[in-house]
C-alpha cells in the first residue's frame, strides 16, 4: 500500500503547539473541539482513500456507474462516522494540547436544541451528582407537595419540551416558591420558579404569575444553564440562583451561603423524588 504523502517528519512536533490557554470560553472550546474532530475526520478519510486505492477497482468496482463518485462519498461519510466515536485519538491529543483539558464529548451537544442537549448531556450527570452529596433528610413539606400536584401536566410538558428530568423541575419549583404560583419575593421574583421581570421578558414570558408561562420559561432558562455548564448540576443551579456572572466570576459555585444551601436543598428534593 502506498503511503499517504504528508509533510510530517515528526508527528509529536506538529501537535506540541503553544502553551495551553486555560481561559478559553465554552464557545472557543467548542470551535477548537470541532476543528480537531474535522482534522481527524480528514486524516481518517485520507487513510481510507489510500486503503481503497489498493483494490484498484475501488469499493464499487470499475464497471459501476458513478463508482468513483460513490467511492468519494462513501470514504467521507465513513470517516465522519468513525470520528464520531472515539476515533483514532488525534482530536483528543490536539484538543488537550491547546486547552490543557481532556476532550469531553459533551461539548459537542452545546449546538443542539435544548431538549437534545439536556437529554444527552445533563440528565445522566444530574443523577450522578444528585446522589453524590450527603443531603439525606432534606425533604419538601407535605403542604408544598400537595400544591405541586396541581402542576403535574405543566411540569410534564416542560420536561418534554426542554429535555429536563421532571423531578429536577419539581425540585427547583419547591426550592424557589414551595409550589406557590402567586409567590413574589422581596426583590420581585415571581411565580413558581421565581422569575425576575427582566429574565421573564427575555424568555418570552408575558405573565410570570401564570403557572404555565412561568414553568415553561423557568425550564427554558434552566436548560440554558445546563447547556452552558455542560450538565454540571452544581454550576447550573448556582447560575439559576445567583446568576451566571457570579459563577463565572468565581470559576465555580459562588461562596454564598444562600446559594450553597439552595443547591443542597434541591439535591435533597431530587433524592426524595428519585427514592
Amino acid at each position: 500500500m502506498n503511503e499517504v504523502a504528508l509533510k510530517i517528519t515528526n508527528a509529536d512536533k506538529h501537535i506540541q503547539g503553544s502553551s495551553a490557554n486555560k481561559n478559553l470560553s465554552q464557545e472557543e472550546k467548542l470551535k477548537i473541539a470541532k476543528t480537531a474532530k474535522d482534522f481527524e475526520s480528514l486524516m481518517t478519510s485520507m487513510m481510507i482513500k489510500s486503503m481503497n486505492q489498493t483494490t484498484e477497482e475501488g469499493m464499487f468496482g470499475n464497471e459501476s456507474f458513478g463508482g468513483d463518485v460513490l467511492d468519494t462519498v462513501f470514504e467521507t461519510e465513513l470517516a465522519k462516522q468513525m470520528t464520531k466515536g472515539n476515533g483514532m485519538g488525534i482530536a483528543e491529543v490536539l484538543y488537550k494540547k491547546i486547552t490543557n483539558e481532556e476532550l469531553d464529548p459533551a461539548i459537542f451537544y452545546q449546538n443542539l436544541n435544548p431538549a437534545e442537549a439536556v437529554k444527552k448531556v445533563s440528565i445522566e450527570k444530574i443523577n450522578i451528582k444528585a446522589n453524590s452529596d450527603n443531603v439525606d433528610g432534606i425533604q419538601p413539606s407535605n403542604e408544598s407537595l400537595k400544591r405541586l400536584d396541581y402542576y403535574d401536566t405543566i411540569i410534564d410538558k416542560a420536561s418534554q419540551e426542554y429535555g429536563i428530568d421532571e423531578n429536577l423541575i419539581k425540585s427547583v419549583i419547591l426550592a424557589e416558591s414551595a409550589a406557590n404560583s402567586k409567590a413574589v419575593s422581596p426583590v420581585g421574583a415571581k411565580g413558581l420558579m421565581q422569575l425576575m421581570d427582566s429574565t421573564a421578558s427575555d424568555l418570552g414570558v408575558e405573565n410570570s404569575l401564570d403557572p404555565q408561562q412561568n414553568v415553561m420559561g423557568g425550564a427554558k432558562y434552566l436548560s440554558k444553564m445546563l447547556r452552558q455548564y455542560n450538565g454540571d448540576l452544581d454550576l447550573s443551579l448556582a447560575a439559576y440562583n445567583a446568576g451566571p456572572g457570579a459563577v463565572n466570576k468565581y470559576n465555580g459555585v459562588p461562596p454564598y451561603e444562600e446559594t450553597k444551601n439552595y443547591i443542597s436543598r434541591i439535591k435533597g428534593y431530587l433524592n426524595y423524588f428519585n427514592g
